[in-house]
């Protein structure tokens, strides 16, 4: 346990941002999973707002620092190659 009295603020302020990641994390997985699901039930209109929900998804992780810029830009690209394929 911290003594000094910053070091106890930066505890507290460190587990809720822990928190906060783990919930955008959970957020973003589950937004993933579903658009699997979508993307491999061949529906073309509902996997195509399916991925713009989960690249808006990836954005908001990117800009709140949980995950890399290049990591959401891959993720992207898989999803938009997939719903290219499904769309042939």
């Amino acid at each position: 346990m911290p003594n000094i009295k910053s070091a106890k603020k930066r505890v507290r302020s460190s587990e809720k941002q822990r928190i906060g990641n783990i919930a955008v994390k959970t957020k973003v997985k589950t937004v993933r999973r579903k658009t699997r699901e979508v993307l491999t039930s061949g529906v073309a209109a509902t996997s195509e707002q399916a991925v713009r929900e989960y690249s808006s998804v990836l954005d908001k992780a990117v800009k709140r620092g949980i995950i890399k810029k290049n990591t959401a830009i891959r993720r992207k690209k898989r999803a938009t190659a997939a719903l290219r394929k499904l769309a042939k």
